[in-house]
């Protein structure tokens, strides 16, 4: 009898993943968006964070302050 339970549980919900496949798609979209935009966030730390890019940008800032 639990088998047979078991069966029309899984059955049901079988029916229910075929009938909306692409649900939660929205969902692992967004996971994907925020992962991309966390490793942008990472690359521009790393950027900023080297000497060059340092002086690159005191020096527009240099420059914009003494005109």
């Amino acid at each position: 009898m639990r088998a047979g339970r078991t069966m029309e549980a899984l059955a049901a919900r079988w029916g229910v993943v075929t009938a909306r496949p692409e649900a939660g798609m929205a969902t692992a979209e967004y996971a994907i968006a925020t992962l991309a935009a966390v490793a942008f966030a990472g690359l521009l730390l790393v950027i900023m964070r080297s000497d060059e890019v340092r002086g690159l940008l005191l020096g527009i800032i240099r420059e914009a302050l003494s005109r």
